[in-house]
């Protein structure tokens, strides 16, 4: 096989998630696509060894190994990741990344989306 299929298959996956974490709005969607990005990576890794293991008669297997490292801190990533989308989604009710930057507090202390204190009349006379 052809080095080419794999790397074309990785570059697509790899745009693929960019186009994930830049485009989305929601934390799991964009560590799924930060996962999809390491997946494409991954199988560079394993294509680019597969295709120099053919050159030498000896070979460590490193892309192999280090794709295996990846993995494994995929995995953990995507653990602490859950763990902290799910504790700011019981505190905040949203996992909306726009949301969740617009809910900061504000820096006297206030928040910034609570209601103004004021009788009907007193809005009534603001918006006229």
């Amino acid at each position: 096989m052809h080095l080419a299929y794999p790397a074309v298959l990785s570059a697509l996956l790899f745009c693929t998630g960019l186009y994930g974490v830049l485009a989305r709005r929601n934390a799991i969607l964009v560590l799924m696509s930060v996962e999809l990005m390491l997946n494409a990576v991954n199988l560079n890794l394993v294509a680019f060894d597969v295709w120099l293991a053919k050159a030498a008669e000896d070979t460590l297997h490193s892309g192999q190994a280090l794709a295996l490292f990846t993995i494994a801190i995929a995995a953990a990533e995507i653990g602490i990741g859950l763990a902290i989308v799910l504790a700011v989604h019981r505190n905040r009710g949203t996992a909306d990344i726009d949301r969740l930057r617009d809910t900061a507090e504000s820096p006297d202390g206030t928040d910034p989306d609570a209601p103004t204190a004021g009788t009907a009349d007193e809005k009534a006379e603001a918006t006229a």
